[in-house]
């Protein structure tokens, strides 16, 4: 009696996913480089999510079907294989380099470090405060977050997949990843709308998860992959390469219109950019699809074979290259905005094909243990294999020890932290010293008040007889009186924050109230706070934007808040994609209406070499007096006889 066969089933690689991963790194690249020139590029890692999901499902599905199980010692054995080595060697190499280049590069390394190696990154950059989408102050391994979130997502998914093997149907199973989707999804919406840390929505495992998920929901629709290669009529190729360029088309405008950390990013582009890729995936990977022998092409095919490696690179060799042009003095010369770019991709390149070649590939085949038995016996190679043995033996010795002491000796806190507490320090006795000078002011007012002066001892007192006293020309209004301290109210961010105790030393009675990372909207409504209790002070000097974009609306309720009292914008400076668009904003705010002047903090801070610490956002001690000489400036500006109406001709009066 014959038996039927069952289908055969393939695990080889899936036609397009090397050029989707090509085009997915380039994305990344191009923004961490260039981020002007691709604000969105952040979205090719979820397009990694999508590919990853899909085919590491596929290659399971395919194990299940071809053995009737899921081999989960061995399936986590090869992720560890794959992921492992290169992360290994970035790792040691680069924390090497950064101990030579030193400062804020190596802050926070050893929880960098342990993050990695322990497959939680992300969250570990979430309790560290950490900030994605700041260039300002980047951690060494701050890209590695996405690598954790996989790495979890490969340790759970077979053991859920084999849950979900037992549910009846295809249909059933896709319903179930689904859903699962959907609600990572929606989990990340809705954190954004609850006004939840940016950071903490992208790096969270729970809420950008959906990705990985909706790629397992797309490989359990399709299941096993046959090895007969399906001939497509042509309506059909032409279909399946609309839809994959119609994927990558409406990824191409989300990486050029979104911003990094804004709403809509959260709130739609994310999901919308995860159903593209997906989109795309689906088309491209269909068996004898042309599109996917198009992605196919040799330089895609090198690139998307070496994207991990491009990806693990890139970053920690930018943030290297980034500290170094500082504190040679690079970063300021001209051509550095395309120097510092170029070598960082060119050493990227470079690392990641001698990576590929002489660990990842040699690991890959051998495994990490034998390749550690070949390593501890260089004496049975001959030729090249002993010649990149031996330099990676090497490479070991020499940057195991230095990346100890890197983790040992690792500063606590970064410059721009370090001026953040030494301002903080000074905020406390600056409000203190405020209240005692505002409480003996309203002693002495009080103590005037309680005189009862006559008429008869006013010199300037109604005179009845005025008509019958000589003309005379009224002299011109004396200058008004400077601006005192105790005038001056001022409510800011960080970066006033850091400034402190130079604007103490400037205005010594001068009331402030700065925090990190607060907005305009937060800081008006301590305004309009001080206000209604009685306790604002005749000047406001408002330094906010640094944090993110300034509405209108916020503008208008400030000036409302201030209710004729004299107002000082300070401006922002710092490389943030909205800051521009925030210093139009307050000039123009400025200029129409009277009573409010602009320190132009942006224009001083160039000027002051130096002035700044690491992040390029908050000033050291000599910027933090040019903080404070902006603010006098625009103080002056505010008490300018110029600016008082003159009358057209002498006044004469009779006394």
């Amino acid at each position: 009696m014959a038996t039927a066969s069952l289908p055969r089933t393939r695990t080889a690689r899936l036609g397009g996913l090397d050029g989707l991963r090509a085009i997915a790194v380039s994305l990344v690249l191009i923004y961490h480089l260039w981020p002007e020139a691709l604000p969105g590029g952040f979205l090719g890692v979820d397009v990694f999510f999508v590919i990853s999901g899909f085919l590491i499902t596929s290659l399971l599905l395919s194990e299940h079907r071809i053995h009737g199980r899921i081999r989960l010692g061995e399936f986590w054995r090869r992720r560890a294989r794959r992921l492992l080595p290169a992360l290994a060697l970035v790792i040691l190499i680069c924390t090497s380099v950064a101990l030579v280049i030193g400062g804020d590069v190596l802050v926070n390394i050893a929880a960098q470090i342990g993050g990695a190696a322990a497959f939680i990154a992300n969250w570990v950059y979430i309790a560290l405060g950490s900030d994605y989408f700041a260039r300002d102050n980047p951690e060494l391994f701050r890209n590695t977050w996405s690598l954790a979130i996989e790495e979890q997502f490969y340790l759970v998914l077979p053991l859920v997949l084999l849950l979900a093997l037992r549910m009846r149907g295809r249909a059933t199973r896709t319903l179930f990843f689904t859903t699962g989707a959907i609600a990572s999804a929606t989990w990340m919406v809705t954190l954004s709308l609850n006004g939840a840390n940016p950071t903490r929505v992208y790096f969270g495992t729970d809420s950008h998860t959906f990705g990985l998920l909706i790629g397992v929901a797309l490989a359990c629709a399709l299941g096993p992959r046959s090895t007969d290669r399906a001939v497509r009529p042509v309506w059909q190729q032409l279909g399946l390469a609309a839809a994959t360029v119609l994927g990558l088309a409406v990824l191409g405008v989300l990486a050029f219109t979104l911003r990094e950390g804004s709403p809509e990013s959260f709130q739609g582009g994310f999901q919308l950019a995860t159903l593209a890729a997906l989109i795309s995936v689906w088309a491209a990977t269909r068996d004898g699809a042309w599109i996917g022998r198009a992605l196919d092409v040799a330089p895609l095919r090198w690139i998307g074979a070496r994207s991990y490696g491009l990806y693990l690179w890139h970053w920690p060799i930018l943030v290297i290259m980034l500290g170094w042009a500082k504190s040679s003095g690079v970063a300021d010369a001209d051509g550095a905005a395309w120097l510092v770019p170029i070598s960082v991709l060119v050493l990227t390149v470079a690392a990641t094909a001698l990576s590929y070649r002489f660990v990842e590939q040699p690991i890959r085949r051998l495994g990490i243990r034998r390749s550690m038995g070949v390593l501890l016996h260089p004496l049975r190679l001959h030729g090249a294999r002993l010649a990149s043995a031996s330099v990676l033996v090497l490479l070991i010795a020499l940057t195991l020890p230095t990346t100890i002491v890197a983790m040992v000796t690792a500063p606590a806190q970064s410059s721009a932290a370090s001026a953040i507490d030494r301002g903080s320090a000074a905020l406390d006795d600056q409000q203190q010293r405020a209240r005692l000078a505002d409480a003996q002011r309203a002693a002495h007012t009080s103590a005037n008040e309680t005189k009862s002066p006559s008429n008869d001892d006013d010199p300037g007192a109604f005179n009845p007889n005025w008509q019958d006293a000589p003309d005379f020309e009224l002299p011109p209004p004396p200058p008004p009186d400077p601006i005192q301290s105790w005038e001056l109210f001022a409510v800011g961010d960080s970066v006033m924050l850091a400034s402190v105790p130079e604007l103490a030393a400037a205005f010594p009675e001068i009331w402030v109230d700065a925090s990190v990372s607060r907005g305009l909207s937060a800081g008006v409504d301590i305004v309009t706070d001080f206000a209604a209790r009685g306790e604002l002070r005749p000047v406001i000097i408002v330094g906010l934007g640094t944090n993110g974009p300034v509405s209108d609306a916020d503008l208008e309720r400030l000036l409302h808040a201030a209710n004729g009292r004299k107002v000082v914008i300070v401006n922002a400076y710092g490389d943030r994609w909205w800051i521009p668009e925030v210093n139009r904003q307050l000039r123009a705010f400025a200029d129409a209406h009277r009573g409010v002047a602009l320190a132009d903090w942006e224009s001083a801070i160039v000027q002051v070499p130096g002035g700044l610490a690491g992040d390029d956002i908050h000033p050291n001690p000599s910027g933090g007096v040019a903080y404070a000489q902006v603010v006098q400036r625009a103080l002056d500006e505010l008490i300018t006889p110029a600016e008082l109406p003159e009358p057209e001709r002498p006044v004469r009066v009779r006394s």
